[in-house]
């Protein structure tokens, strides 16, 4: 009786160390997270996970695109992240051959012009670049309908624009611009543009009444729409607008393995994420199932006119693009 009764003690003892293992694994599960988002969205994201995936620990790595893309290339052998977080479609595509395919069960949220190829990577958010017009520095001129109306002399030292050569996303607007117009385009807006390095510069610029038009992202000029400024509104180019992606990706061997990575990309991906990230930070989701008119004063793209541009050309057009700005820069004295 008694050897049976120290078995059954044993056998119990033993289940219940393994649960205690177990807890200590789940608690201790952690994923790390390259990523060169801004700390408010970052934090939008992590709340969340702390609620939906209580046993995951989100480590942060943060640092501009370009240094993160180098530093997963550089640990090729011995990967220190899991994934990738805030990069452009073009940039992952120059990179792609650093990730893993996943086919997230979140994915069949998301619009499918917003899939990487073979499930490389997805996208969480869609910046649309936009006309940012401060109505009390127009000094009654008309504002701009199109992106064509910034060529107007006009605009000359009303308008500030940002630098394809140092801004990713002023690279995809200058693409877009570009392809609708051609080098005669650049010509003419960098003609009547003040150019700036920095592409805060530009929406900071404008709101405070240095400028009447700038050329930015839908969320950067939106936080002052919300934040109560009247006199700030968005203008969507009747000849349309560009929509440029920004990605998840999971790094090819993860630290932590495929199970962890995961978790983060599919919460990432997550209709909770992307709603908490519109309402608290403006960025427009890519899932298909969030009624973003609903939820904020922007619209749908649904309404919005769409110039479509291919991130993956625009990246394989990088050269001629900025040498195209280069030549308009030298012939308007810039």
């Amino acid at each position: 009786m008694f050897s049976q009764r120290f078995a059954q003690h044993c056998i119990a003892a033993a289940i219940g160390g393994a649960a205690l293992l177990m807890g200590q694994a789940a608690i201790a599960a952690e994923a790390v997270v390259y990523t060169s988002n801004n700390v408010q969205t970052i934090d939008t994201a992590v709340d969340i996970a702390k609620k939906s995936a209580p046993s995951l620990s989100i480590q942060k790595v943060t640092s501009g695109t370009g240094a993160l893309m180098k530093r997963i290339e550089a640990e090729t052998g011995n990967p220190l992240g899991d994934v990738v977080w805030g990069a452009g479609f073009g940039t992952m595509a120059a990179f792609k051959q650093n990730f893993q395919p996943y086919e997230s069960p979140e994915a069949k949220g998301i619009d499918a012009a917003f899939i990487g190829p073979d499930n490389l990577w997805a996208g969480t958010n869609a910046h649309v670049m936009i006309i940012m017009v401060n109505d009390k520095q127009l000094k009654g001129l008309e504002a701009p309908k199109t992106w064509k109306d910034l060529f107007d002399p006009k605009w000359k030292g009303k308008l500030i624009v940002g630098d394809p050569a140092t801004s990713g996303s002023t690279y995809d607007q200058m693409y877009g611009i570009h392809q609708l117009y051609g080098q005669d385009g650049f010509n003419k807006l960098v003609a009547n543009a003040d150019i700036s390095k920095s592409s805060a510069q530009i929406y900071k610029s404008v709101a405070n009444g240095e400028y009447a038009v700038g050329v930015t992202m839908e969320y950067a000029a939106y936080a002052y729409v919300a934040g109560g400024q009247k006199e700030i509104r968005i203008v969507y180019p009747e000849d349309g607008v560009f929509v440029a992606p920004e990605a998840v990706a999971i790094i090819k061997n993860p630290k932590n393995g495929t199970e962890a990575a995961h978790k983060l990309y599919d919460i990432l991906l997550s209709k909770e994420v992307q709603e908490a990230e519109l309402t608290h930070n403006f960025r427009r989701p890519t899932r298909s199932d969030i009624d973003v008119a609903k939820l904020t004063k922007l619209p749908n793209l649904g309404d919005i006119k769409i110039e479509k541009t291919d991130p993956l050309k625009a990246a394989a057009e990088y050269e001629n693009i900025i040498g195209a700005w280069k030549k308009a820069t030298e012939a308007a004295g810039k």
